[in-house]
């Protein structure tokens, strides 16, 4: 009791330094305050957006995995390992889209909060209706250059590539003029769930019917003079005599991604005006109907075999509710059967990160300046501290000679600069508080236009977008999954060319722009360990002083 009435008296004393003293702790206190604040406010975005999202993960074929496979063993001598090309063809063609009953069997996991699935094709336009075309690549009419062209010549009667239709050969068969996606239910609609798209007129077809049922977009309806009602026919790209006729039950209108880069350009089935949506069950039951009718043609040339049948391409998402439980869905997939050779990945875990890269930016930055201002703080106050001593060394001369020990007369020393230090720090905090929410959404600001002048700098250098960003294709790992503070933007995992080849994107990332996260008890605390540090380490050049000092001498040597 007698060191702090003793520290306080002395404070009171020399009010210039310690003024002196609190200026500075001050100004470190805030600036501390600020840094603080900023790595607090990344790691709670980042948690609360966790907490407040559904993450989905797709299951694939682990293509890396392959590619590591194909890489013959390093040879004696040290030479890499050549890559064994027939070993990697024998891979891909050996590997498979898994059966909607594997998919339905690792959905049985406990980590699994929901599951759904989409079928998606590609059929042709057939009679008067046409898709809407923004890149020049459909031909309307029946003409014979527009038959010629797209028929193979070993193809059966009416096979080819339609009147827009793009053949790639192999099982992929023939890109068709629009995109028919089926889903399993109301919950595979991500598109309408989220609130991007919504019925303007009619209804959206019941889950598992049966019937020849859709709803098309605006655009398509209008382009078409098309009503609830009317009925379109389809027809079979690989085949253009198979046709299939549905009646439009619903026009929806909303904000929906073209999908361009890898299959831009191609076809009319990337625009996603020309998406027709069904029910899984409908459109399962023509794909079976079209590959027990179908035909196969094998090339004299190559050796490829093509089929007639209209190729599907399943895709199907996991729901979960943390991220613990996508974690955990790994061991939990392997444990019931899933092979080495497919991977799981979550393209909102990715996007999720990506939207967080200028706020982490920022939580580092603001780490090397809370080091850099704690170092400079701490080297000016043990200055002052050496000052302080030397002017005071007969007062510790006194004190140690009338019997009061060496860390008591530290202890003094240090509880004055404590003191000062902690009567900083509240006022610094206040400081620091209100000005802590300003400064970082200034300077995550600052960031993100940083990150997107460079975005755009090396779209101007290539003369094209480039992937940086977090652009990605839709049903591969390049979603985490947000925007500014708040829970991040749901998937649109829209089926597409989803699971069969990836319907590349160009998509910039939606980072978090701002926060609203202030000084809390944490930062607090945090704020009060540093001021404990830094005075510990401000005084450690005073203990030793002290302790060095004879007393004796002090007081015989008084000038």
């Amino acid at each position: 009791m007698y060191i702090i009435k003793n520290a306080l008296r002395s404070i009171s004393r020399a009010k210039g330094r310690n003024i002196l003293i609190g200026i500075i702790a001050l100004a470190i206190a805030i600036s501390a305050c600020v840094a603080l604040s900023i790595k607090e406010s990344a790691s709670k975005a980042r948690e609360d957006t966790l907490n407040l999202m559904n993450i989905t993960a797709q299951i694939s074929m682990d293509r890396q995995s392959m590619m590591q496979g194909a890489m013959g063993q390093p040879s004696d001598d040290g030479e890499k390992p050549s890559f064994d090309r027939d070993a990697m063809k024998e891979m891909l063609q050996g590997g498979s889209e898994l059966s909607l009953d594997e998919y339905q069997t690792y959905a049985a996991a406990e980590s699994v909060k929901d599951s759904y699935y989409s079928l998606s094709v590609t059929l042709d336009a057939s009679g008067d209706l046409e898709p809407i075309d923004t890149m020049g690549t459909f031909t309307a009419g029946d003409s014979e250059a527009s038959e010629s062209s797209s028929q193979t010549p070993e193809a059966p009667n009416g096979m080819g590539g339609g009147k827009g239709g793009r053949d790639f050969g192999g099982m992929m068969g023939t890109q068709g003029d629009f995109t028919v996606i089926g889903y399993s239910g109301d919950n595979a609609m991500t598109d309408f769930v989220s609130g991007n798209c919504s019925i303007t007129e009619g209804v959206v077809f019941d889950e598992n019917t049966t019937a020849n049922e859709c709803i098309i977009s605006e655009e398509l309806a209008t382009y078409n003079n098309l009503e609830v009602g009317s009925e379109i026919t389809l027809a079979n790209p690989n085949n253009t005599d198979e046709t299939f006729t549905f009646t439009v039950i619903g026009i929806y209108s909303g904000e929906q991604e073209t999908s361009s880069g890898f299959m831009g350009g191609f076809s009319t089935a990337t625009d996603a005006s020309n998406k027709i949506m069904t029910s899984y069950e409908a459109l399962k039951a023509i794909c079976d109907a079209s590959n027990e009718s179908a035909e196969e043609v094998t090339d004299e040339n190559s050796g490829m075999t093509t089929s007639t049948a209209v190729q599907g391409s399943l895709d199907y998402t996991y729901v979960f509710a943390d991220v613990e439980a996508y974690e955990a869905f790994a061991d939990e997939a392997a444990a019931l059967g899933l092979s080495e050779d497919y991977t799981i990945s979550s393209t909102d875990i990715t996007e999720f990160e990506n939207s967080l890269v200028p706020l982490e930016n920022l939580s580092k930055t603001a780490g090397y300046f809370l080091l850099v201002v704690f170092i400079i703080g701490a080297v000016i106050l043990i200055v002052i501290n050496i000052f302080n001593i030397r002017e005071r060394k007969y007062e510790i001369g006194v004190l140690t000679a009338i019997g009061m020990k060496k860390w008591k007369v530290a202890s003094q020393f240090v509880t004055e600069l404590f003191v000062v230090t902690l009567a900083a720090i509240i006022v610094g905090a206040g400081i620091g508080a209100a000005v802590s929410v300003p400064v970082t959404n200034a300077l995550l600001s600052a960031q993100i236009t940083s990150n997107q002048q460079t975005q755009q700098s090396m779209t101007e250098g290539f003369g094209r977008d480039t992937m940086a960003g977090g652009g990605g294709m839709t049903g591969m790992p390049t979603r985490p999954d947000s925007d500014s503070g708040e829970a991040p933007e749901m998937p649109e995992n829209s089926g597409g060319f989803g699971g069969f080849m990836g319907n590349i994107k160009d998509s910039a990332a939606n980072y978090i722009s701002e926060v609203s996260y202030s000084t809390n008890l944490v930062v607090i605390l945090q704020l009060i360990g540093v001021g404990i540090l830094l005075t510990l380490v401000s005084s450690l050049a005073a203990t030793l002083f002290i302790m060095r000092y004879e007393p004796l001498k002090i007081l015989t040597n008084r000038d």
